[in-house]
């Protein structure tokens, strides 16, 4: 994931192995100690990095950290993972700000920046923090178009909206470049025209936490002929699952955390269309979900997931099917862990985000949990 061009034709193809990222959250800077939280976040990076993970997402929920920011910080501490936002959207941040950040993370890490991109939840800008809604899907374009024009060195790093654009860049310069020609760009995608967008101007594609192996075998084939329809090489493209896969001896807390998750996430709109399942009535799943925690009259006045979690989420696991969850996580013993990740590369996941260990700052619990998944062993690092 380091040096990429930003056409999928110019990108190395992947391994035909799954890699493997780590993500980290903010939650853990929302409690305890506010000096220890950041530096642990930073030994767990350097800790995945040295055990020889692939990628290292941060988030960027609007009520969280800023993304960049640890991730500058998380440079500094690393040396092979590529780092990136998953996802940064065209709310929170102005086209010209992301360019900026992407280039001065691609400076600080030298070359292994990568841009998670997506719409967020539009309802909490515009009724929560008073921000023109406008065309999601608009805005995602026209961010992919600005964000290429400035990493062109044959047009002079400068950009030129369209007439009539949500974001009217008249002709503007960027004057510090990132390393790489083009950092690879993921959209963050589950309506079937952000699919075609991310074939058509992006470099892969970030499918939410709990993504089915039916969604997958849908989404993905769509992403690749868009690709091809616009004469790109779809093999080039990437898919990452946010689905952490967990290697557990009792499964049982780890399946209630993804309850929790597929509570918070799966039931905010359009997210839903990832989580189908033959033989489940997803619909009314998540109907039943959205009236116990409030869900659709938080959104309408604004509120996001500080607000969702208040809700009674002991009710809210106790409406989702354990067999659903157990179809859609990646949580059991190693030999059924190896099979679900076996199940979605035969899809076309190129990229699976692992559950950090619980000693998180030692490299040897990375190793190991790598080495469980099927990844050898790191030579480098302590």
């Amino acid at each position: 994931m380091n040096a990429h061009a930003g056409n999928p034709s110019d990108l190395p193809a992947p391994a035909p192995a799954v890699r493997f990222c780590a993500e980290f959250t903010h939650h853990a800077w929302t409690r305890g100690d506010a000096a220890a939280a950041p530096l642990r976040t930073l030994d767990a990076a350097a800790a995945a990095d040295a055990a020889g993970i692939d990628a290292i997402w941060v988030n960027e929920d609007p009520e969280g950290w800023d993304a960049f920011g640890v991730l500058g910080a998380t440079a500094a501490r690393t040396r092979r993972a590529s780092l990136g936002p998953s996802v940064t959207n065209p709310y929170l941040r102005h086209p010209n700000l992301i360019a900026a950040s992407v280039a001065t993370l691609d400076r600080l890490s030298g070359g292994r920046a990568v841009l998670g991109l997506g719409r967020g939840q539009p309802e909490w800008y515009q009724r929560g923090l008073g921000m023109e809604r406008g065309d999601p899907l608009a805005r995602l374009e026209e961010t992919l178009a600005l964000i290429r024009q400035w990493q062109d060195a044959g047009g002079g790093h400068r950009a030129r909206a369209a007439e009539g654009a949500q974001f009217p860049v008249r002709d503007w310069e960027r004057q510090v470049q990132p390393v790489q020609a083009s950092p690879p760009i993921l959209l963050a995608a589950a309506g079937p025209r952000a699919l075609a967008l991310a074939g058509r101007m992006a470099d892969g594609v970030i499918f939410n936490n709990l993504a089915s192996d039916a969604a997958l075998a849908e989404m993905i084939p769509l992403v690749r002929e868009a690709a091809r329809s616009a004469g790109r090489n779809p093999d080039r493209l990437w898919f990452v699952l946010r689905t952490a896969a967990t290697v557990a001896v009792d499964p049982a807390p780890a399946l209630s955390r993804q309850k929790t998750l597929f509570a918070l996430v799966n039931t905010l709109p359009g997210m839903d269309r990832l989580v189908r399942v033959p033989g489940f009535d997803v619909d009314a799943i998540i109907a039943a979900l959205r009236a116990t925690l409030g869900t659709d009259r938080l959104l309408a006045e604004g509120r996001a997931f500080p607000d969702l979690r208040r809700g009674d989420l002991a009710a809210a696991r106790a409406a989702i099917p354990d067999d659903l969850i157990r179809a859609l996580a990646m949580v059991g013993d190693a030999e059924w862990v190896r099979e679900r990740i076996a199940s979605v590369a035969a899809l076309g996941v190129t990229h699976v985000t692992i559950a950090t260990p619980g000693d998180a700052v030692d490299p040897r619990a990375w190793r190991d949990a790598l080495a469980v998944l099927g990844q050898p062993p790191s030579q480098s690092g302590p």
